[in-house]
């Protein structure tokens, strides 16, 4: 029996095995209950105890290395990822390599500073993690403002107050406390509030706001700069009016809304029926918002904006859910190949 186990296990040894046909044929010549190994334990119990012991060892040794090499060829083929030659179709068509394509709301940012750029304006950006003064306080919100509550400010730290930025108006700040007038910029960016995740609302979203600050800047001029914007977006058709509103960093304050482009002004859904869409807020700068800058409002005045980008990509691509633009899935996203 000796000399049996000496035998098989040279042709272990020597078996190549190259393929997964050629591992299928080791396993049932050698490890499979009908393998040659297996027979080999069956004969053991017929054998006298004396000869039992001096084999025994010999047998699982044997044993051991069948079943080893199985595994290794087993672990080298699955992690091989070249298939062999006579299994490699030379007639399949080549497989194209596959372009990716920006996100639509980076289409519309860059859309967006490319018109406000043609107006003067430069590209500001701020830090996504702010403390209270910047994001709150040096924009005029009175101390029980809802806005900073948990409810709807997503708070890192207290006493002092460390937040994710509500809005890009904290860069707004930032740049009146470290340059003097004139100044012109846009500040595009990630904003953060607590608001249930819907097809309308989502827990982060992105903004750009405007800023422009100089002497003799009047209503008039926010007028014209936003009308032009909305008429190089969306078209020259595109009517737009302003609604007398409230913000704690402007005053006058007002909402401009544009006529819908799903319905033409008609009525839908997408404009709750009134033919118009809101795209925006804005207003004339509280003066004690340039007080808290160190900028003299006797001296100077600026107005700001901000618009959503989500809500701007929704109109241009008629997209009805604000949750795909964070979802990652790809049959959605391979739709937006061209810059608008």
């Amino acid at each position: 029996m000796e000399q049996k186990i000496k035998s098989i296990e040279h042709e272990v040894n020597s078996f190549l095995v190259s393929s997964k046909e050629a591992l299928e044929n080791f396993r049932l010549k050698f490890i499979s209950k009908k393998g040659m190994i297996p027979s080999l334990f069956d004969e053991m119990k017929q054998a006298s105890g004396e000869e039992k012991k001096k084999v025994g060892k010999l047998l699982n040794d044997l044993k051991q290395l069948a079943e080893g090499k199985f595994k290794a060829a087993q672990e080298e083929l699955d992690n091989s990822s070249i298939e062999p030659a006579d299994q490699i179709d030379l007639s399949l068509p080549v497989v194209p390599n596959k372009l990716g394509n920006q996100h639509p709301l980076s289409l519309t940012r860059h859309r967006i500073i490319e018109v406000f750029e043609k107006l003067g304006f430069n590209v500001a950006d701020g830090p996504e993690i702010e403390d209270d003064w910047h994001n709150f306080t040096a924009l005029n919100f009175p101390p029980n403002h809802p806005a900073r509550e948990m409810q709807d400010t997503f708070f890192i730290e207290k006493n002092p107050d460390i937040l994710l930025r509500t809005h890009t108006s904290n860069v707004q700040i930032r740049l009146m406390k470290q340059q003097k007038p004139p100044i012109r910029s846009i500040m595009p960016g990630r904003v953060y509030r607590n608001e249930a995740i819907s097809a309308r609302a989502h827990c982060f979203f992105h903004q750009v706001e405007g800023l422009y600050v100089d002497k003799n800047v009047g209503f008039a001029d926010l007028k014209q700069t936003l009308y032009h914007f909305a008429q190089e977006m969306y078209g020259k058709d595109i009517k737009i009016r302003y609604r007398p509103s409230f913000f704690p960093f402007t005053e006058p304050s007002a909402e401009i809304d544009i006529s819908c482009l799903i319905c033409k002004g008609a009525g839908c859904n997408i404009c709750k029926h009134s033919g118009w869409v809101e795209i925006a807020g804005s207003g004339m700068v509280h003066p004690n918002v340039l007080k808290n800058c160190g900028i003299d409002p006797e001296e100077y005045t600026g107005f700001a904006f901000g618009m959503g980008i989500e809500r701007v990509t929704q109109l241009l691509f008629r997209v009805n859910d604000l949750r795909l633009y964070s979802e990652n899935d790809i049959r959605f996203l391979k739709q937006f190949k061209t810059v608008i």
